[in-house]
């Protein structure tokens, strides 16, 4: 039976590109990934297609007891790209995610995440960033549902976006379904722009606009992908991170160099 094709009344799909997804509709089935009892997965997910393809891309994880995902997700490619996570936590289970969205021209970038808390004692944490240029819209919807029996939960959501012109456009969402009565759960979103201060620092050190930029943006993205371990796949993040800076900011920028501090805990809520 095929799947209806999406409208905008399905809330998943409110700001996404309804004639780039009709273009490619009905898409595969998702990906399913059962991780048994007690084990860890890690995954690295590139979406760097081309810059006229249409890139959906559909996740369904289930965590057993005790089991533990990490996923760590750039997005930055094709004129619509869609990365969707559906995650089922069982008892004692925890997932985690580190994503950005780096988008221009007139992308349509989104991660969106269903974040099923079934039973007692799971955790999970998310942390999103984006960089947005041109006439760009990255949008991030993510829905933590926890039922009634699922006590004990701890859940976060931390969303931040930067907006490089005032033409393009971020969507944040975080959500929270809760049923049940004695759990910890917390999400926060802001949207801005790059400091004006910090940018006037590093021009006042002799840096070039075009590169002080490049600096404070790969301190922005740069703690969602600290915890990578496999240099090889950490190598591929930072490749198609640099790719997509030096599509919006438009010069060639040296891989690696002038990274800031950046936050690794996902909790602070302050300014850009």
């Amino acid at each position: 039976m095929t799947l209806a094709l999406p409208t905008r009344r399905d809330e998943s799909w409110r700001y996404s590109d309804l004639e780039a997804v009709a273009s490619v509709w009905p898409v595969p089935a998702a990906e399913v990934i059962d991780v048994p009892a007690g084990e860890s997965i890690a995954r690295v997910i590139v979406q760097d297609a081309a810059t006229d393809a249409v890139a959906i891309r559909d996740y369904r994880v289930i965590l057993r007891e005790g089991a533990s995902a990490t996923f760590h997700v750039i997005n930055t490619g094709g004129k619509l790209g869609r990365v969707t996570i559906d995650v089922t936590c069982h008892q004692g289970s925890h997932f985690e995610l580190g994503g950005a969205m780096l988008g221009g021209g007139e992308q349509t970038l989104e991660i969106v995440t269903t974040l099923n808390h079934i039973e007692p004692n799971a955790t999970s944490n998310q942390v999103v960033r984006s960089v947005l240029g041109g006439r760009a819209t990255g949008s991030y919807l993510g829905k933590v549902a926890v039922a009634r029996h699922a006590q004990k939960t701890d859940a976060s959501q931390s969303v931040k976006a930067m907006l490089l012109t005032r033409t393009a456009t971020a969507n944040a969402k975080p959500e929270l379904e809760i049923f049940a009565d004695d759990v910890k759960c917390a999400h926060g979103a802001t949207v801005g722009e790059l400091d004006a201060n910090a940018l006037f620092y590093l021009a006042s050190r002799g840096i070039a606009p075009a590169e002080a930029k490049a600096m404070l943006l790969r301190a922005f993205i740069g703690s969602v992908f600290e915890g990578i371990e496999d240099p090889a796949e950490r190598d591929r993040v930072e490749a198609a991170a640099q790719a997509a800076l030096e599509r919006m900011l438009n010069l060639p920028l040296p891989l690696g160099e002038g990274r800031g501090p950046s936050r690794s805990d996902g909790k602070g809520e302050g300014g850009l």
